[in-house]
This record gives structure tokens, sequence and C-alpha cells, in this order.
């Protein structure tokens, strides 16, 4: 028997061995999964319209929540994932481009944009989310949350407009994640009208 032949042939023990799990583990991570976006939910169309230019900064978040994955806390120290679901983009760049939206579509504001593009800007919004997840509560409840922290700035000299933090919760008796997908949908009407009408008064 060659060198080579021995080879493959030891090599091929050893995968019947360990049962292939790296190869297992391969094919788990390039799994299709199903893909779930939000929309925007405007603010008031009435009211004073302004002028002035606006640019969102991409939002902070702990690399836990810097995914497309949809995280679910099973208990106060643990932290981990839907394994057939996740965002449509990761979710900083998802909630910055539904605040851009919401805001877009009140039309009241002459123009709003991403940080990285545009003209410059009167004012800059810098969001922090804190909260963006699943809480598994007892009896197979869960608990969607979210929790933003949202600062104005003047561009020309830094100061900060205003600051106040927006933060939402409902719960749901399903860890469907279609159901969860429509419950974060109903947060977020609540939310983004807020956010918006709060901006927008703030400009």
């Amino acid at each position: 028997m060659s060198n080579l032949t021995r080879r493959g042939a030891l090599l091929g023990a050893l995968c019947a061995l360990s049962g292939c799990s790296a190869i297992t583990s391969i094919n788990a991570a390039t799994k299709p999964l199903n893909t779930y976006d939000l929309r925007p939910a405007a603010g008031s169309k009435k009211g004073r319209r302004t002028s002035r230019t606006l640019l969102v900064a991409r939002p902070q978040a702990s690399a836990a929540l810097t995914t497309d994955r949809m995280m679910i806390k099973p208990d106060a120290a643990s932290i981990t994932y839907l394994p057939d679901a996740r965002w449509s983009d990761e979710i900083p760049a998802m909630v910055q481009s539904l605040l851009i939206r919401s805001i877009s579509e009140t039309g009241r504001v002459a123009y709003v944009g991403r940080s990285d593009a545009g003209p410059i800007p009167d004012n800059a919004l810098l969001v922090r989310i804190d909260g963006f997840e699943v809480i598994a509560l007892a009896d197979d409840i869960f608990e969607v949350q979210v929790d933003f922290d949202l600062t104005i700035i003047n561009d020309k000299d830094q100061r900060v407009v205003g600051s106040r933090r927006f933060s939402q919760s409902q719960q749901i008796a399903s860890d469907n994640p279609k159901e969860i997908v429509a419950t974060f949908q109903t947060v977020l009407n609540e939310l983004l009208p807020e956010m918006t009408n709060w901006t927008i008064g703030r400009l």
C-alpha cells in the first residue's frame, strides 16, 4: 500500500471514529436561515417642517447585538440565538435604516440620510442600542425588549441638543420566529413614531 493510500485510509478511519464532527459543523454553519425584515413607522406628517439636514450615525451596540441573528436570553447571564432565523441585516444597520426611513416618510425634514453619505449636516443623530432581544420568562412566556438611547448633536459646535431613552417591551407566548418578528414590529410601531417626532421637534 502506498503512502498516499495509507494516509487516505487513516484519515477515513479517523473521520469515521470522530463522526466527521468538523464537516458536520461546517454544514450546519452554511445551512440557509429564514430571513426577516422590519418596516419603518413614520411619525406625524403634520406640524412644523424644517429646511435643516440630519444625518443618522450607525448605531452603537454590544458585540452580541452586532449581528444579523435574533438574540434570545434564557436567563440573565446567558446569551444565545434563534437557530433558524436571522434579520435581513446586522441589527445596527437595520435600526439605522428604520430610523432614516421613518423620519423621511414624515416629509418634514429637508434631508435625512446616513452619516457616511450626503451633505454636510446641520445635526447628527447618535443612537445606542441597549436592547434588541427576546427574554425567556417562566412558563414558556417570552418578552421582546427594545431599548434605544438617542442623542442629537449640532454639527457645527458639537453641542448636545437633546438626549432621551426610548424603551418598549411586549410579552409573547411563543418562540416561533414569525410571531417573534411580528411582536418586534408591534413594539417598533410604538417606538419609531415617538423617536421620529422627538427628533424632528429638536431640529
